[in-house]
């Protein structure tokens, strides 16, 4: 076959094309033989001389389109009406198949001659000129597709809607439907324009969308009322769910995927979002009553709905509060802090499993629970007192870090550590927990009650994770301190053994930095050392100037232990005590008794102290003394004491919490929080410069609040403090502005 153009008789191509094209269209059985000759005669005719005969092979296949798809309406119209469906769904699966073979046929005359003619996307959609798309030729697809919606859908829509809207409703009564043929007759609405690029599923929202939708509105608005006559709220809940997971099969089924989500919104709004007060009318009592099935109908019922999880929310939150309160308003007994804290992970324990499970950990129920616990946490029983928590939470770590703390493998404490940082994250001060568990943590380092010094770091280092290092900062430099303190005390035994000294007993220090640890060196009660300690004392201080020069030491003696064995008794016994019981049991070594005056001289101690330690000692019945200690008393040691243990331990009054230790302990906070407000509003004015006064407290406040809740009035005394430092002033325009003086 020769692809120069030549004569073409136009109509005896023709009507051996259209024989062809006939066979196509209607699926019809055509040779491979012929079908390569009407490829030729397309390309004949659209290259023919002198005039290429493709504008009139255009017309002429539109003209057969038109015939043939009428004579298709005429049949799918003289079909009965139970058929009609069925008819239409047939001709139309054969046509649109066939339209896809024809434009193939035709596709010489679609890409040379057509596509030159027809507009352009950019000018569609940026030309500065509106565009007919009825005056534009269609590729050969294109055109049958739009001859079948002329011809076919235009005239039968109304008809071809009646029956399809029936067909759906017989359906949700569970009567049986053609589903290919239903299915097909819907999708033909898309696929006739689905080579538009602007607005290809119009037709399918005229023609059937917007109608179906309307109607499947009114359906389930009817149903919804009549369940609601009949139902309780569960059942109600229930059966929704379960009409609604119905309707979305059977959107699935039949429509197009664009309508999945608008048949989905249509039955929510008329099923649940019409009927929001009857839903949140049984809210507060199914959380109350923890109903998780109904509660979990709920959430699937509102979470689509705008703001309908808002009043669940809320009571979920009040109620988690409650049961938070509950456990934590009146706790008594001896081990307080164990119980605030276990009570209180058991109630965030149980609601965040209850969260997981029936609200899918949908972040709004996280919230709440997050606030119950945070409110719980932070109650105050009396309100013009500090809240309780920090030092409960506090000394509950410090019950686990101690020595006493029984049972617990590292798995268990570590367990138990995490438990403790998810109620410290709770915490509104979490500088006074630090201030507590620094101070409960010197302790235990300093009388050597730690269990574990891995547990102790691990304790640190999850606190470092919350809160950064800055707020474990001095915690690190206490572990530090210990670290070298033995290599103090190693140089110490060294020098000891160079020099000709002997101190004739143990003795072991630690050096302590004044910044990093919470011992108050101001008021330190006064004490005289016992004269068989001032050569160990003295050689230390001379060991510690040589080797640092410039540092100062502070002796605490009220924080040391000694061990002494008593050997008056029918067996030996070997003592571990506090220095000041300690330096009144020496004074034994002269004499069988003592009075009270003669202790007091010399110790050097105060009444209050030396009342104190001279008591513990009668408590542990090694002094024989039955009446109330005054000046004028006179002690004894008891010549009879026994003890089933051979080594034993005589608390020293300062390792137990007094009621001046906590109030030192609050003082130390607000300092503290004095000092970090001050430079929080330097840092803050330093980069503005200038600034109202309500913008600062609400930024200082933002600053805080990741250690404390800064009170308003002591952040308005900080900003009169630092107008006084002059590091601020008030502008001359407005009182209620600052600025900063560089």
């Amino acid at each position: 076959m020769s692809l120069r153009p030549r004569r073409v008789d136009f109509d005896q191509t023709w009507s051996t094309l259209l024989e062809t094209v006939n066979g196509v269209i209607t699926c019809g059985s055509v040779a491979r033989a012929t079908w390569n000759d009407r490829f030729s005669d397309v390309y004949a005719l659209c290259v023919a001389c002198p005039e290429p005969l493709g504008d009139r092979l255009y017309h002429e296949t539109k003209t057969f389109l038109e015939n043939h798809v009428k004579s298709l309406y005429q049949k799918v119209v003289d079909s009965n009406e139970e058929n009609l469906l069925t008819v239409y769904q047939r001709h139309w699966e054969q046509y649109s198949k066939g339209s896809s073979f024809l434009n193939q046929l035709y596709g010489y005359l679609n890409t040379t001659f057509i596509k030159k003619q027809k507009y352009s996307d950019a000018d569609l959609n940026y030309g500065g000129f509106t565009v007919e798309l009825t005056d534009q030729m269609l590729e050969i697809g294109e055109l049958a597709l739009d001859t079948w919606k002329k011809f076919m859908i235009e005239p039968l829509k109304n008809h071809l809607l009646v029956l399809i809207l029936q067909e759906i409703n017989s359906d949700r009564h569970n009567n049986c439907v053609n589903q290919t043929v239903l299915h097909g007759v819907i999708t033909s609405f898309v696929d006739v324009e689905e080579y538009k690029k602007k607005s290809p599923l119009q037709l399918y929202e005229d023609v059937f969308e917007s109608q179906f939708l309307k109607e499947t509105g009114d359906y389930y608005r009817s149903e919804a009322a009549k369940l609601k006559d009949e139902c309780t709220c569960s059942e109600y809940m229930e059966k929704v769910i379960k009409k609604l997971q119905e309707e979305d099969f059977r959107s699935r089924k039949f429509l197009h995927p664009s309508s999945y989500g608008k048949v989905t919104h249509e039955c929510q709004q008329r099923m649940v979002a019409d009927h929001l007060l009857f839903l949140h009318g049984e809210c507060r009592e199914m959380v109350q009553i923890e109903k998780l099935q109904d509660l979990e109908n709920m959430y699937t019922l509102l979470k689509p709905i705008h703001g309908g999880l808002a009043l669940l929310v809320q009571e979920v939150e009040e109620h988690i509060k409650t049961m938070g309160m509950e456990a934590v308003r009146n706790l008594k007994g001896d081990n307080v802090p164990t119980q605030f804290v276990e009570s209180m992970l058991a109630v965030h324990q149980k609601y965040t499993e209850l969260i997981k499970k029936v609200f899918r950990n949908d972040q709004q129920f996280v919230g709440a629970l997050d606030k119950a616990c945070a409110t719980a946490i932070n109650y105050k029983s009396n309100p013009k007192m500090p809240c309780r928590s920090p030092e409960l939470l506090a000394k509950y770590c410090d019950n686990l870090l101690k020595k006493s703390s029984k049972g617990s493998s590292e798995t268990e404490l570590d367990d138990k550590l995490g438990s403790c940082i998810t109620v410290f994250k709770y915490l509104d001060d979490k500088d006074v927990y630090q201030r507590h568990y620094s101070r409960m943590l010197a302790k235990r380092l300093i009388h050597g009650q730690t269990a574990s010094m891995d547990a102790e770091e691990m304790m640190i280092n999850k606190l470092k994770q919350a809160c950064g290092y800055e707020f474990t900062n001095k915690l690190h430099r206490m572990f530090t301190d210990m670290t070298v303190s033995n290599g103090l005390q190693d140089d110490f035994s060294q020098f000891l053994k160079e020099g000709p000294t002997e101190l004739g007993l143990n003795f072991s220090i630690l050096v302590l930095q004044a910044g990093a640890w919470p011992l108050g060196q101001s008021n330190l009660p006064t004490f005289a050392i016992p004269q068989e300690l001032e050569k160990s004392v003295s050689e230390f201080e001379k060991f510690y100037n040589r080797k640092y020069s410039g540092r100062k030491l502070t002796w605490m003696h009220a924080l040391c232990t000694a061990e002494l064995k008593l050997n008056y008794l029918k067996k030996p016994y070997i003592v571990t005590m506090g220095s000041f019981q300690m330096a009144i049991l020496l004074m034994f070594n002269e004499s069988e008794s003592v009075s009270y005056k003669e202790v007091t001289r010399h110790t050097q101690l105060s009444e209050k102290e030396m009342t104190k330690q001279v008591q513990s000692l009668i408590d542990a019945k090694i002094l024989n003394f039955e009446d109330t200690v005054t000046t004028e008393s006179v002690f004894q040691l008891n010549m009879a004491y026994a003890n089933k243990r051979t080594k034993f331990k005589i608390t020293a009054a300062i390792q137990k919490e007094t009621p001046q230790e906590l109030e030192q302990t609050r003082s130390a906070v607000d300092e503290d929080r004095k000092m970090y407000i001050q430079a929080a509003i330097v840092r803050i004015m330093k980069a503005r410069k200038l600034l109202k006064h309500n913008l600062l407290i609400q930024e200082v406040i933002s600053q805080a609040k990741s250690r404390f809740a800064p009170n308003i009035a002591m952040i308005k005394k900080c900003i009169e403090a630092l107008i006084d430092k002059q590091y601020l002033e008030r502008t001359q325009n407005s009182t209620d502005e600052y600025s900063y003086i560089a």
